[in-house]
């Protein structure tokens, strides 16, 4: 994939994001990465306002535009993610086992937070 190319921004799975987009943010209210509300009255650049998760990242080989592979979510919950997907290993095999991003750590509460 070309540097900065993006399928579900401008290649051909875009009209079906945006379908899927829309879905969501009608039908989901609850961020998918760290479990509390999403405040649609917030816009961007709020950290606390909602977007759209590839759950698996389209770097990692998630499908761009597949709404299973799409989650609501808050604006900065989505960037402490980034491109990551975490493993666990599950009783010190070597097989590990690739679970969902919910777990991330997160170092802000953003509910608490204040723009200058």
């Amino acid at each position: 994939m070309a540097k900065g190319y993006r399928p579900d921004q401008n290649g051909t799975h875009r009209g079906q994001f945006e379908r899927n987009k829309k879905k969501i943010l009608a039908t989901q209210t609850i961020c998918g990465i760290c479990g509390k509300p999403v405040d649609f009255s917030y816009k961007y650049p709020h950290p606390l306002s909602p977007c759209i998760d590839h759950i698996i990242p389209i770097a990692k080989g998630g499908h761009p535009s597949d709404i299973d592979n799409l989650q609501l979510a808050h604006w900065t919950c989505n960037r402490q993610k980034s491109d990551k997907i975490f493993n666990k290993n599950k009783n010190d095999t070597k097989q590990a086992e690739t679970i969902s991003n919910r777990i991330l750590p997160h170092t802000i509460d953003w509910t608490k937070y204040r723009s200058r």
